[in-house]
């Protein structure tokens, strides 16, 4: 039996899942973390997530896999010297500190054009705002960077010694077209126009196109594996849930996402809409918030409980929680473009109890995220298929009732959570079969375990109305 290694290199930990390469059958998984982060300023360094690919991977035990594909958090800023090392930590991908030079490259360019050229908006997420805030910040380091990459395409260097990339993440870079499918390094002229960018850049790896065996430690770990060229997280998550056009997925973790496969590049030049790739050779429309799973994890903490309590919390207050409203925008936000905000509680009374709390924070990041959904679908993106929720969130009882309750819709749920880790297998898989990775993907597409439907009775409009409020009119 030949077996895959899908690994998820997030923002929390790195994931692997160890998968039959016929079938898709699980058999092993793992995981270590990675330092935690807190926006405004959010780095890592990218030795942090070797080392926790080593960690991990030791703990899988050295089970000799066929071939691997990394999927990695989005948007991080890896720069290197001339001698290949790291010149200072990355930037992550809700790092908020690029936003002026997100602002200025908007103006310099406009947002149509923008949106035209590489289907999303400058904010302060895409890693063209972040290299010019390195130049505008660092000259120092600037003057040192030879080469830029992204969270995964390092980790690919690390382990074949090939810097190599995909167009799922290189879409996200804000350098990349979706369209023609090419660098623009042009747009990087507009940061600095004496340099080659061309030459900074790394090779875009075709879905299932190899990058290269494993080599010195990943190949000590691991054995002779093929690797696959890899991608973002989204595009992997979209692959371990065989998404097909129509279906629309929402993801809660540390950010939360909307996303749907497209057959057709979408360009909105709002900045709401990122036009992505996939990793398939179709494309990947998406609505990213910042604030999803983190919100739970500070309003647990807030009331001195676990994660368990707290989901039994919300569901013992009633929708609406009594009328107390919570803007989630804790870190900030992308979407809308915030990066300065902060959360804010609206409705507050002395009858309110902590369930009521647990409840407006659920319902919080729910609403976000269903403005995404509606933002998908101004667009022309068809939601007419299934609703999957997925990522860590997940496995919360009241954001799965939640999201049902407010979107009016069933929602879906599986068994496999890790979804961007098996969506890295399925690509390791298409990789080793030569094969398509929808194909793919639609062979190990997970059976349902369990559809939540939606409380009819609830007033969905009313509750929306209440937070849309709180939204347009918050500082």
């Amino acid at each position: 039996m030949a077996l895959v290694l899908g690994v998820d290199s997030s923002t929390q930990s790195t994931k692997l899942e160890l998968r039959d390469a016929a079938t898709g059958r699980l058999e092993a998984s793992e995981r270590a973390p990675h330092p935690s982060v807190s926006p405004p300023r959010s780095e890592q360094h990218p030795e942090a997530w070797w080392d926790a690919l080593a960690l991990a991977g030791a703990r899988l035990g050295r089970r000799p896999v066929a071939a691997l594909a990394i999927g990695g958090q989005q948007h991080g800023m890896v720069v290197l010297d001339a001698d290949g090392s790291v010149v200072r930590p990355a930037k992550l991908w809700n790092d908020t500190e690029s936003a002026p030079d997100a602002a200025v490259l908007v103006e310099r360019l406009g947002a149509e054009a923008w949106s035209r050229a590489v289907g999303l908006v400058p904010v302060a997420s895409y890693t063209v705002t972040k290299l010019a805030w390195l130049r505008r910040c660092e000259p120092e380091a600037w003057s040192r960077v030879d080469r830029v990459l992204l969270p995964h395409d390092w980790l690919n260097l690390r382990c074949t010694g090939v810097a190599a990339t995909d167009r799922g993440d290189a879409s996200g870079t804000g350098y990349w077209s979706p369209t023609v499918g090419e660098w623009r390094p042009d747009l990087l002229a507009l940061i600095d126009d004496d340099r080659d960018w061309a030459r900074c850049l790394p090779e875009v790896k075709a879905p299932a196109e190899p990058v290269g065996p494993l080599v010195g430690a990943a190949r000590d770990m691991f054995g002779p594996a093929i690797v696959g060229p890899g991608t973002g997280d989204n595009m992997a998550a979209a692959l371990g849930l065989g998404l097909a056009p129509g279906d629309v997925a929402i993801s809660v973790g540390t950010s939360g996402t909307v996303f749907a496969v497209s057959e057709v590049p979408i360009a909105d030049p709002t900045g709401t809409v990122a036009g992505f790739a996939d990793a398939t050779g179709r494309f990947l429309p998406l609505v990213c918030t910042l604030n999803a799973a983190k919100v739970l994890d500070t309003i647990a903490a807030l009331l001195g409980v676990d994660h368990a309590r707290l989901d039994e919390l919300a569901l013992a207050a009633p929708a609406g929680a009594h009328g107390l409203t919570l803007l989630p925008y804790l870190d900030g936000e992308r979407t809308p473009n915030r990066p300065d905000a902060t959360g804010t509680l609206a409705g507050l009374r002395t009858s309110h109890d902590r369930a009521d709390l647990a409840r407006a924070a659920v319902e919080g990041i729910i609403h976000g995220l269903l403005d995404g959904l509606d933002a998908l679908h101004a667009r022309g993106v068809g939601r007419d298929g299934r609703l999957v929720l997925t990522g860590g969130g997940a496995r919360s009882r009241a954001v799965r009732q939640v999201l049902a309750d407010l979107s009016g819709r069933p929602v879906e749920l599986h068994t496999d959570t890790e979804m961007v880790a098996k969506g890295a297998a399925v690509q390791a898989a298409a990789t080793l079969a030569s094969a398509d990775p929808s194909e793919v993907a639609a062979a190990w597409r997970p059976h349902d375990d369990e559809v939540v439907e939606p409380d009819t009775h609830i007033d969905r409009t009313a509750l929306r109305a209440a937070y849309d409020d709180l939204r347009d009119h918050a500082p």
